[in-house]
């Protein structure tokens, strides 16, 4: 009788740990999947740079620095990879984008009345756009991200990690530019 108990709980601790094991993986693959949704929301801009780009060299008195603003952005673009996790990258195409729009906004501010005034406006609703869904992708992969460390943190969680899946906490996006206009800085440890 008492084997039975012995066999019983071992496959019962056997399954619990094929569970958590497959959770920790699951997060894992849930946070490569919500970066490269990130990487892909950046680089939809592409899609919106080339008309960017040709409305800028028309008239390049007013769009010398936009055009200049757009190519900074497409090199920065280039940089993100869906194979590697590289939060600097990240920022950096952030930064850029941020420039862009401001640069967009401070232009258009000052544009003549131009045919292509209507289709600029329309191209810099886009981007804005773009980059709330982007925000929206980073919202999601800090989420996975957090959901994935407390997985392989958390008892009995990290006792399975550490035997089996070895994996590392990840780091969050964040953007220190704008985490330097609060006055706020939470002691977090």
């Amino acid at each position: 009788m008492e084997s039975i108990y012995l066999v019983g709980i071992i496959v019962l601790a056997a399954i619990v740990i094929v569970i958590i094991y497959n959770l920790i993986v699951s997060r894992m693959n849930a946070v490569v999947r919500a970066w490269a949704d990130v990487v892909t929301q950046e680089r939809q801009k592409n899609n919106v740079l080339p008309t960017l780009e040709k409305i800028a060299s028309d008239y390049k008195d007013y769009e010398a620095t936009i055009l200049k603003q757009v190519t900074e952005l497409r090199t920065s673009l280039k940089n993100l990879n869906t194979d590697t996790m590289n939060l600097g990258a990240l920022s950096e195409t952030s930064e850029k984008t941020i420039s862009l729009l401001n640069g967009l906004y401070a232009v258009a501010e000052n544009y003549p009345v131009l045919k292509a005034s209507e289709l600029y406006r329309d191209l810099m609703a886009e981007i804005t756009e773009q980059q709330e869904n982007i925000s929206a992708a980073i919202r999601i992969f800090n989420r996975n991200v957090e959901e994935f460390n407390n997985s392989i943190e958390m008892f009995p969680n990290s006792l399975i990690n550490s035997l089996f899946n070895k994996k590392s906490k990840l780091n969050t996006f964040s953007d220190s530019q704008a985490e330097s206009d609060f006055e706020y800085k939470p002691n977090i440890t």
